[in-house]
């Protein structure tokens, strides 16, 4: 019995802060519920007639973000006044960019519509948390839109699979997707990385396992569950846009976003990844995470 508690317990300690902050998740949707039938709400969800609710809601997550995670943000001044393609890297549970969502708003009272994995439009009761933050499935068409109406849109090209197989390496799956670049020279938008410091340190996914790999190319779905949740320090960076250029192919654009010298042995890497390798130490520390909650020399 004092085993079986013992081991319970681990359990819970490690997945504890995950759950909550699903909870908190799902309570912010709630909320969104109450503020529709009270105020009868019926206007377009990205209207401003919901800034009130969306005020609350970043609010919120800003404070949570302030106390767990001593969250910075840093770089606000490269975002164009426009709009613009955001690509960054997906740690194991996107709180990182939930957070920087929320002081985006609240600095800027500034939307940015954010495209997500189709298993996401999957999970029950999240409907319209999804459409008032501005969660899309992010087909061409929907980005186009988005962008010819002024929005930032953010896109992790990594998605799930980086979310799943990445780790304290911080190495980039992208694979050979291409789409944000079509984008973004179709709409004539700079591109603009971002990446948020100890986001792996946070959060991290057990060590991939090959029929872990088989699971998800096969469906798609995440089957593997994040663990952790320690106040690691966060601090998201937002690098110098990649601006148009009406005579570069996706081809070039992307290897333009890719060009640098790799901290291993790669030729390439992303803006991304530079942002990474100048801002994170890899392999990643927790506890030097942990400690920089109390560096007071960064800034």
């Amino acid at each position: 019995i004092v085993i079986a508690s013992l081991t319970m317990s681990a359990i819970l300690l490690v997945f504890i802060v995950p759950l909550t902050i699903l909870f908190f998740i799902y309570l912010s949707n709630i909320l969104l519920l109450i503020y529709q039938r009270n105020s009868e709400v019926k206007a377009d969800p990205l209207s401003e007639v919901w800034d009130s609710a969306r005020k609350t809601i970043a609010s919120f997550w800003d404070i949570y973000a302030r106390i767990w995670h001593g969250y910075e943000l840093h770089g606000v001044e490269n975002l164009p006044e426009g709009p613009g393609i955001l690509v960054y890297y997906h740690g194991a549970i996107p709180i990182d960019y939930l957070y920087f969502l929320s002081r985006l708003f609240l600095w800027k009272k500034r939307l940015c519509l954010s495209v997500a994995d189709h298993f996401v439009f999957r999970l029950p009761g999240l409907k319209l948390l999804l459409e008032v933050t501005g969660v899309m499935p992010g087909t061409r068409e929907e980005c186009l839109i988005a962008l010819k109406n002024g929005h930032l849109v953010s896109i992790s090209p990594g998605g799930v699979r980086e979310a799943l197989f990445s780790d304290e390496s911080y190495q980039l799956l992208w694979g050979n997707r291409k789409g944000f670049a079509q984008v973004a020279l179709d709409a004539k938008v700079p591109i603009i990385p971002m990446y948020t410091q100890n986001v792996r340190e946070g959060y991290r996914m057990f060590k991939e396992r090959r029929i872990f790999r088989q699971l998800y190319e096969s469906t798609r779905l995440p089957f593997t569950p994040p663990y952790g949740g320690l106040p690691v320090k966060f601090r998201t960076y937002i690098g110098e846009p990649i601006p148009y250029d009406p005579n570069i192919t996706t081809e070039e654009l992307v290897e333009k976003v890719c060009k640098g010298n790799f901290l291993f042995s790669f030729q390439t890497k992303t803006a991304v990844q530079a942002l990474i390798s100048k801002h994170q130490t890899i392999p990643g520390s927790v506890w030097k995470a942990l400690l920089e909650r109390f560096d007071k020399r960064h800034k």
